[in-house]
C-alpha cells in the first residue's frame, strides 16, 4: 500500500489539494466558472441600470425610444402579412412581387447595409441571395397563374351540372328532377 501512495504522492502531490490543482488544469472549476459569470451578469445588470438612471422627461426622448423599438417588430409582422397576403390572394401578391423584382440591384445593397448597420453582423450576401430568390419565385409565376385557373375550373358552384352549351332546354332538362330506381326500390321492400 505505501508504494501506491507514494507513486499517487509523486504524480498528484501529497497534499489534498494537490489532486483538485491537477484536474483544473484539464477541467475548468465549476464553482470558481459559476462564480465570474454571475460577477459578469452583475456588472452587465448594473451597466444596463445606470443607462436608464436618467429619467427621461421630455417628449423628445420618449418618442425617440419608442421610435428605436419599431423596426424589428414592424419586420417581423409585415413579413407575417406578406405570407398571408401570398396565400389569401396569390395573384395580388405576385404582381407586388414582381414590382419588387424590378428593384435595381445597388438599391438592394443599399437597403441590406442599412438592415445590416441596424441589425448588426448581417451580410451583405443575404440581401442579394434574397433578390435572386425573389426572381427564382417570379419564374414560377406562370404556372401559379395557370394552377389558380385550374383550381378555378373545379369550384363547386351549383352542383354537377351538365355541359350543355348553348341549349337552354337541355340544361332544363337536365337540371329536372329524376325518379330514383334504387330509392323506389328500397322504400317498396320497407314496406
Amino acid at each position: 500500500m505505501g508504494m501506491i501512495e507514494r507513486i499517487f504522492g509523486f504524480v498528484f502531490g501529497s497534499s489534498s489539494s494537490a489532486l483538485r490543482d491537477t484536474v483544473e488544469v484539464f477541467r475548468e472549476n465549476a464553482e470558481a466558472g459559476a462564480g465570474r459569470s454571475a460577477e459578469i451578469q452583475k456588472q452587465a445588470m448594473s451597466q444596463l441600470g445606470a443607462e436608464f438612471a436618467m429619467p427621461r422627461l421630455g417628449w423628445f426622448d420618449r418618442f425617440m425610444d419608442g421610435l428605436n423599438r419599431l423596426p424589428r417588430p414592424a419586420l417581423a409582422l409585415g413579413t407575417l402579412g406578406l405570407f398571408v397576403s401570398a396565400m389569401v390572394h396569390p395573384l395580388w401578391f405576385a404582381e407586388r412581387m414582381q414590382g419588387i423584382a424590378l428593384v435595381p440591384e445597388p438599391l438592394w445593397w443599399l437597403l441590406g447595409v442599412i438592415v445590416s448597420f441596424y441589425f448588426g453582423a448581417r451580410h451583405q450576401v443575404k440581401a442579394q441571395d434574397f433578390q435572386r430568390d425573389i426572381a427564382a419565385s417570379m419564374i414560377r409565376v406562370p404556372q401559379m397563374i395557370e394552377n389558380v385557373q385550374a383550381l378555378e375550373k373545379m369550384r363547386f358552384v351549383n352542383g354537377p351540372v351538365a355541359q350543355t352549351g348553348h341549349d337552354a332546354a337541355l340544361e332544363t332538362a337536365s337540371l329536372a328532377p329524376q325518379e330514383n330506381p334504387a330509392l323506389i326500390a328500397w322504400q317498396a321492400a320497407r314496406r
